[in-house]
C-alpha cells in the first residue's frame, strides 16, 4: 500500500521545521540598552534646518533618564518626543544600528546632520502612519562615544522605539532577521499547504463545509505569519503593504474561527457565534477601507480590534465550553490547537499594548499547534486502514531479504568511503598549508609562484593542467601533471568557449571526462575574465563509491578553487587599499600621509648625497570666502583644476601633494632656491590666468600665496625646513597675497 498523503505532509513539515530551528537563534550583536534620555516636545529648528536641541547649552536639566526609549512617563496626550543615547564602543567592520520597530515616524540626527528618516514630517512636525518595519541605520566611522538623537512623532497609543535596539554588522543583521523569521516562514508555508489541501478536500467532499473554514483559517494564519515576519521586508520592501496584509489577515481570523465553530454547532443554532462572525467581517472591511482612503490611520484600528476581539473570545469560549463534550474527538483536538494559537495571540496583544514587558511571543508556535492538530487528525483518519497494515507487513518481509543482501555491499562501500575520506583529509590539510603560504605573499603575482608548485600535490592522482590569463586575453598553460595527453590539456586556450565550467551540484550522469574549474580573483580593477583555468581528468573510483565519491571529490576541488580565489582576491584588495591610502580622492594628488613619509625619506637622501632639497608650500587666497559665496561644489571643482595645473608646472622628480583643505606642498629634490622660486612663479602665474568653471558658469579668477625654503641654502638645520617654508607663506599673506616669498638665507 502507498503511504498516506497526509502522513507524507506531516513528516515533510516536521523535517522542514527541524531544519529551520537547527540554526543558532541569535547572532553577534551589541545591545544599546543603557544611557537613554528623553525630552517631551519638539525642537525648534535653526535657519539652516538643524534642530536647536542638538547642541543647546544649559539644557541638561531638560533631558531625563529612561531605561528604554519607549512611552516616557507623563505623556498626557503629547505626540512629540526626543530621545538620545551615547553610542557604545564596538569592533565592527560594517556597523549598523538595528531597531525592531518605532511608533510611528521618526528622524535620526547625528553630528548635526540628518542621518536617517522614516515617514514624512510636515511643517508642524506631524505625519501619517507609514508602517511598522524594522530599521537598519548605517553608522559612520568613529561613531563610538558620540550622541545620537531620535525625533519621534506618534498619535498612536505608544510612542518611541520598540523591541530590540542593538549594533551589529550588516551581514550579521541579515542573518539575525532570517534566523528570527525562520520559524514563522516555515510554519507559514506549512499553513499555506494545509489551506491548499483543505480546498482540495472541500472540492472532493462537497458535503463537508468545514474544509472551507479550515482552509480560510490556515490561509489567514499563514498570511499573518508571513507579513509579520521581519524577513518579509527582505523579499519586498513595502512596509505599509505588509502591514495592510497583516491587519487584514489578523482582523479576519475571528471570522474564520467563528465560521468553523458555527458549522460544528449548527444543530445547536449558534446565533451568537454567527453574530460575532458578521461583526468582525464588517469591522475588518470598514477598518481597511477607511485606512486605505486615509480617513483613519491603520495603526489606530488595532487597539479597537483588540478590544472587540477579547470580548468576542470570551463569548465564543463560553459557547464552546458548554458544548465541548458534545463534539467528536477530532473537533476537540482541533479546538485545543486553536486555543493554543489564540492564547499566544492574546499574549502578543498584551506585549504590544505594554501590559507585559517586551519579548518575542512565539505566535508561530500557536499556528504550528493548529497545523499539527489538523495534520494529526488527517493522519489518524487516512492512515487507519487494514489494507495499509497488510501491505506494510508484506513490504517489511521483502525488505528483510533485501537488507541482508545489501549488508555486505554496504560494508565494502564503507571501507572505500573511509579511504576516500582519509585522502580528502590529507588533501585538505595540504590546502590549508597552501592558503597560509599565499596569505604571506605581498601580491597576486608573488602568490602564483608557491601556488603553481603546490597544484600537482593538491590534485594528484587526477591528471591536470593549470592555465593563466595573458595580457592578450588568452590562457597559457603554466603547469602540467599526471598522465594527461596534449588533446585534453593543450599548450594554450585561445578562448573559454570550448570548455564547460564544472559547477555544483554535481550530476554524475552528465559529468564529462575533463573537468573545468575557473579561478576568479575579485578586485576593483578586475574584469569579467577569470584569472586562471584548472583542467582535471574525471576521477576514476571503485564502483561501490563511484557515484558518491565522484560527486564528493569534484565538490572538494570546486571548493578548493573557490578558497584559493578568495585568498588571492584578499591579496589584490590589500594591494589596492594600500594604493588608495596614499592618494587624495578629490584631486588625484598624493595626500598628507604620503608626504610625511616621503619627506622623511628625502631628508635621509639629501643629507647623504649633500644635494639641496627645496620645499614649496602654497594655498589659495581667500578660499574660505570663495566657498562661502560659491558653495563647496564649486570649491571642489577649483581644487581639481588646481591639481591639473600643478601637473604641468613641475618636473617628474618633483612630488606634489595636497596637504589639507586648500593647502598644497611641493617637494623638489636637487632644486636650488632660485630654481624653486622660478617654478613657484610659473605656478602662480598659471593659476592667476587659469579659467575656473562650475556647471558651465565662469568663476572669478583666483590667486595663490606661496612660501619657499631650501636646505641648506635658507636653513642649515633640516628640521627647520618645513617651518621656514610655512613662515615664508605667512609672510606672503601678510604682504598682500598673490606672491611668492622665499625664506631668508642662512646667516
Amino acid at each position: 500500500m502507498r503511504s498516506s498523503p497526509c502522513r507524507t505532509v506531516f513528516w515533510l513539515a516536521t523535517l522542514l521545521l527541524g531544519l529551520s530551528l537547527s540554526h543558532p537563534v541569535s547572532s553577534a550583536m551589541q545591545p544599546v540598552d543603557e544611557g537613554w534620555q528623553y525630552r517631551w516636545g519638539d525642537s525648534p529648528f535653526l535657519a539652516d534646518g538643524t534642530p536647536l536641541w542638538l547642541d543647546e547649552p544649559d539644557s541638561a536639566d531638560q533631558w531625563h533618564d529612561i531605561a528604554f526609549p519607549s512611552n516616557p512617563p507623563g505623556r498626557m496626550g503629547r505626540e512629540h518626543a526626543w530621545f538620545r543615547v551615547t553610542l557604545p564602543e564596538g569592533d565592527w567592520y560594517a556597523p549598523a544600528l538595528y531597531i525592531y520597530s518605532v511608533d510611528i515616524i521618526f528622524q535620526v540626527w547625528f553630528r548635526g546632520d540628518l542621518l536617517y528618516q522614516y515617514g514624512s514630517f510636515d511643517e508642524h512636525g506631524r505625519g501619517r502612519f507609514a508602517g511598522w518595519p524594522w530599521h537598519e541605520i548605517t553608522l559612520p566611522d568613529g561613531y563610538e562615544g558620540e550622541t545620537m538623537y531620535f525625533r519621534v512623532f506618534s498619535n498612536y497609543t505608544d510612542i518611541g522605539l520598540w523591541g530590540e535596539v542593538a549594533i551589529l554588522d550588516h551581514p550579521d543583521l541579515v542573518l539575525h532577521i532570517l534566523r528570527k523569521s525562520a520559524e514563522s516562514l516555515v510554519i507559514a508555508a506549512l499553513s499555506g499547504l494545509i489551506a491548499l489541501l483543505a480546498l482540495v478536500f472541500a472540492l472532493i467532499q462537497r458535503g463537508h463545509r468545514s474544509f472551507v473554514s479550515i482552509a480560510l483559517f490556515s490561509f489567514l494564519t499563514g498570511a499573518m505569519l508571513l507579513s509579520e515576519s521581519q524577513a518579509s521586508l527582505l523579499f519586498v520592501y513595502r512596509p505599509l503593504l505588509w502591514d495592510y496584509l497583516a491587519a487584514g489577515s489578523y482582523f479576519l481570523i475571528p471570522v474564520a474561527l467563528a465560521l468553523l465553530v458555527s458549522q460544528w454547532l449548527e444543530d445547536r443554532r449558534p446565533g451568537l457565534i454567527l453574530w460575532l462572525m458578521w461583526l468582525h467581517l464588517i469591522f475588518a472591511t470598514a477598518a481597511l477601507l477607511l485606512a486605505i482612503f486615509s480617513v483613519v490611520d491603520l495603526s489606530s484600528t488595532f487597539p479597537v480590534f483588540d478590544a472587540v476581539f477579547l470580548v468576542s473570545l470570551v463569548l465564543m469560549v463560553s459557547v464552546v465550553v458548554r458544548h465541548f463534550l458534545e463534539l467528536n474527538r477530532e473537533q476537540q483536538v482541533f479546538l485545543l490547537g486553536c486555543g493554543v494559537f489564540v492564547v499566544l495571540l492574546v499574549l502578543d496583544m498584551a506585549v504590544a499594548h505594554g501590559f507585559i514587558p517586551w519579548g518575542r511571543v512565539p505566535v508561530s508556535w500557536g499556528a504550528l499547534a493548529f497545523s499539527l492538530a489538523l495534520i494529526s487528525i488527517s493522519v489518524w483518519h487516512y492512515g487507519k486502514t487494514q489494507q495499509a497494515l497488510q501491505q506494510l507487513t508484506l513490504e517489511l518481509e521483502q525488505k528483510v531479504a533485501e537488507r541482508t543482501a545489501r549488508a555486505e555491499a554496504l560494508a565494502e562501500r564503507e571501507v572505500a568511503r573511509s579511504r576516500l575520506l582519509a585522502l580528502e583529509s590529507k588533501k585538505s590539510q595540504r590546502l590549508a598549508d597552501v592558503i597560509s603560504a599565499l596569505q604571506d605573499c605581498a601580491g597576486v603575482d608573488e602568490a602564483f609562484v608557491p601556488l603553481l608548485r603546490a597544484l600537482p600535490e593538491l590534485y594528484l592522482p587526477m591528471a591536470g593542467g593549470f592555465y593563466r590569463l595573458t595580457p592578450e586575453g588568452s590562457y597559457d598553460r603554466v603547469s602540467l601533471w599526471g598522465k594527461g595527453d596534449t588533446q585534453s590539456f593543450p599548450v594554450a586556450l585561445d578562448t573559454l568557449s570550448n570548455v564547460q565550467e564544472t559547477v555544483l551540484p554535481i550530476r554524475n550522469d552528465g559529468l564529462p571526462e575533463r573537468l573545468c574549474f575557473l579561478l576568479r580573483i575579485e578586485s576593483a580593477r578586475s574584469g569579467n575574465a577569470p584569472e586562471g583555468v584548472l583542467l582535471l581528468q574525471r576521477p576514476n573510483l571503485p564502483d561501490v563509491v563511484r557515484d558518491y565519491g565522484t560527486a564528493r571529490v569534484t565538490a572538494w576541488v570546486y571548493q578548493s578553487v573557490e578558497k584559493i580565489g578568495i585568498t588571492l582576491s584578499g591579496l589584490a584588495l590589500r594591494s589596492e587599499l594600500q594604493r588608495f591610502s596614499y592618494e587624495d580622492s578629490l584631486t588625484g594628488l598624493k595626500n598628507r600621509r604620503y608626504f610625511d613619509e616621503l619627506f622623511r625619506h628625502e631628508r635621509e637622501v639629501a643629507v647623504r648625497s649633500e644635494r639641496p632639497l627645496s620645499l614649496l608650500i602654497f594655498d589659495i587666497d581667500h578660499f574660505k570666502r570663495f566657498n562661502d559665496s560659491q558653495g563647496h561644489d564649486a570649491g571642489d571643482d577649483v581644487l581639481r583644476k588646481v591639481g591639473e595645473v600643478l601637473d604641468t608646472c613641475f618636473r617628474g622628480s618633483d612630488t606634489v601633494c595636497r596637504y589639507g583643505g586648500e593647502e598644497f606642498v611641493v617637494l623638489m629634490p636637487g632644486a636650488s632656491m632660485e630654481e624653486a622660486r622660478q617654478r613657484a612663479e610659473t605656478l602662480r602665474e598659471s593659476i592667476a590666468q587659469a579659467q575656473f568653471e562650475h556647471r558651465g558658469k565662469r568663476l572669478a579668477n583666483l590667486t595663490i600665496s606661496a612660501g619657499i625654503a631650501c636646505w641648506p641654502e635658507s636653513c642649515p638645520v633640516f628640521d627647520e625646513l618645513f617651518r621656514a617654508a610655512d613662515r615664508a607663506l605667512y609672510q606672503a599673506k601678510e604682504t598682500g597675497r598673490n606672491r611668492v616669498v622665499t625664506a631668508s638665507p642662512a646667516s
